[in-house]
């Protein structure tokens, strides 16, 4: 009797220190929105369907190259820690095209793994013909009923790199006219459009992005720098291409990056932490598959992962890097289902308010933004 007594008094004790610590920490305002049938922008956020802000951490698959490792690959990616996973696929250009069938499997496949699925067209890459940036545009539009059934899951990155040439007058231009002819086409997914230079010419972007964002009838298109040699230098090119990015008004992701390139070095560790501090979204390059002469940019040593390179190491360990974050948002994931436990438990409802406000408050705190759909 005596013990039951004593562990009543340790249990009651417990919970009031509880609600005294709930009660000090303040309320942060809710970051959850008004929900949508898909992904939306507000400001430079992205949201998922269900209104929760979502910020990209996840790795390119070579999917147009090596079709028979794609499940595997996103399986893998998945199974580190990734949220998304940027696709390469073809319009039958320069590569074999992807049909409708597979960008369907891959859509599922994804599904399947609880990662948002990114789309591209890589045929126009490096190109500055309207021909091939509207070519990327006419496949799109062949696949619209996939696109348009899986809004809550899937994003456009209409072409890869399209505009070589680092003039931004030309790249906003047609970039003004795709963006129209898609929603003329009722394709109405979150877009995502590369900047010119091969993607590494952010000024394009910060000269003539609100005249991209203005195109859009849907007001709804994010932009992406792939940070290489150029972009992605060192800090301060890193920090100056982000914020100008921004400055836009609209949403930025790093949508390929490296630890080196062809011509230099490139400051992967300013670009995972000032990404996360400003709320940026990063996607590495790539998963595998990139030949002899870029091998070094193999994120793992085998397709289903089992082991990665230095570089991948680097992508999802590193400081800022994809599991640094993935811890932090299991930890209080698991750490909440207990304390929803003793909610069950003892049904206290003001604790249980004061612990969902706790919970809103770590996750907007510590900036973790997985997406939450699945």
């Amino acid at each position: 009797m005596r013990k039951q007594k004593q562990l009543t008094k340790k249990l009651m004790g417990f919970l009031l220190t509880l609600v005294m610590i709930c009660t000090l920490i303040p309320l942060a305002p809710q970051t959850v929105k008004a929900a949508s049938d898909g992904f939306y922008i507000s400001g430079t956020s992205v949201y998922d369907a269900n209104g929760n802000k979502f910020v990209m951490r996840g790795v390119n698959i070579a999917h147009a190259w090596y079709t028979s490792e794609t499940d595997t690959s996103i399986k893998a990616a998945a199974s580190k820690g990734a949220n998304c996973v940027r696709i390469v696929c073809s319009n039958g250009k320069q590569y074999t095209k992807t049909s409708a069938s597979e960008l369907q499997h891959i859509i599922d496949v994804c599904k399947q793994n609880k990662v948002v699925c990114i789309v591209e067209v890589h045929d126009a890459t490096g190109s500055d013909s309207t021909s091939d940036l509207n070519a990327a545009v006419d496949y799109w539009k062949e696949m619209k009923s996939i696109l348009s059934a899986n809004k809550k899951y899937v994003i456009v990155n209409i072409a890869n790199e399209w505009y070589g040439t680092w003039n931004g007058s030309a790249w906003a231009s047609g970039y003004k006219t795709a963006i129209k002819n898609m929603r003329n086409a009722g394709i109405h997914n979150l877009l995502m459009v590369d900047c010119a230079g091969w993607g590494q010419y952010p000024d394009s972007i910060k000269d003539y992005g609100k005249s991209v964002i203005q195109a859009d009838s849907d007001n709804n298109i994010m932009f992406s720098i792939h940070m290489y040699e150029y972009a992605g230098s060192d800090a301060n090119t890193v920090r100056t291409n982000i914020d100008n990015a921004l400055a836009t008004g609209a949403p930025l992701t790093i949508g390929e990056f490296g630890f080196k390139h062809t011509n230099g070095d490139v400051d992967e560790y300013t670009i995972m932490q000032y990404s996360q501090q400003k709320g940026v979204g990063y996607m590495g390059w790539s998963w595998k598959g990139n030949g002899d002469t870029w091998k070094y940019l193999d994120l793992a040593n085998s397709f289903d992962g089992s082991s990665l390179s230095d570089w991948g190491n680097t992508l999802f360990y590193g400081d800022n890097g994809i599991q640094d974050m993935y811890r932090i948002y299991r930890f209080f994931q698991q750490f909440f289902r207990k304390l929803l436990l003793w909610k069950q438990l003892f049904w206290f409802k003001f604790i249980r308010f004061r612990f969902w406000k706790l919970q809103q408050y770590r996750l907007q705190h510590q900036r973790i933004r997985w997406c939450v759909l699945y």
